[in-house]
């Protein structure tokens, strides 16, 4: 294995992994607001939530990239306030993967939730826990199903993302250079031992993603 495929392996699981935990954090509140508010315009935040998983790829990427654009007023913003440019940068990536992984990690904690009895949350207020104790020590533990879930359908998708990467980071070696570019790439050039390598590494990640999430259900 040479360095250039090692560094776009570590790229990658870089992406997949920052992406997950910050979604995770952001997915929680999210989650929660979403399974017991009665806000009425609560259809129209999970829909622009879902969007990605109806959207293609490279339609938000296009409209990503056109928001870090300078000739934009965030990326303007960003460049003349804050010195900051995220277009094919990694960092543009990562927030443009955030985006686009959404749904996957908050829909499983906002049905894990969802699914609890009132009961449930209501007896712990009675016995005088705080909100924050409630959600932490009583109803996250009940719902490890839909946290783990969670987890692994945001990594495999991160892991697997083709479209809205291509779109906002380019193909920069070390800096936006994922698996699932770097195969398309060495096919194209008729690298077949190569894209065979990141091909492996995609399809095994994304069955044992696949067996964790069974196996959950099964339980």
């Amino acid at each position: 294995m040479n360095s250039d495929f090692i560094q776009t392996l570590v790229t990658t699981g870089k992406l997949a992994f920052c992406t997950t935990l910050i979604l995770f954090v952001i997915g929680l509140p999210v989650a929660y607001f979403l399974a017991y508010s009665r806000f009425k315009l609560k259809a129209v935040i999970e829909a622009l939530i879902s969007m990605p998983m109806v959207l293609p790829p490279t339609v938000l990427g296009f409209y990503i990239l056109v928001a870090y654009s300078p000739q934009n007023w965030f990326g303007k913003m960003l460049e003349q306030w804050f010195d900051i440019r995220l277009a094919f940068s990694f960092n543009g990536v990562l927030i443009a993967s955030i985006i686009c992984s959404m749904p996957f990690m908050i829909q499983p904690l906002q049905n894990g939730l969802a699914s609890l009895p009132v009961s449930l949350k209501e007896a712990s207020y009675t016995l005088g826990k705080s909100s924050l104790v409630t959600f932490f020590r009583v109803l996250l533990p009940n719902i490890r199903g839909s946290v783990i879930i969670a987890i692994a359908m945001t990594f495999a998708h991160c892991v697997g993302e083709f479209g809205i990467v291509l779109m906002v980071g380019g193909n920069m070696p070390g800096a936006t250079r994922v698996a699932s570019i770097a195969l398309y790439d060495e096919v194209q050039a008729l690298n077949y031992k190569a894209a065979n390598q990141y091909a492996l590494i995609l399809f095994l990640a994304s069955f044992v993603v696949l067996t964790i999430i069974y196996s959950i259900n099964k339980k």
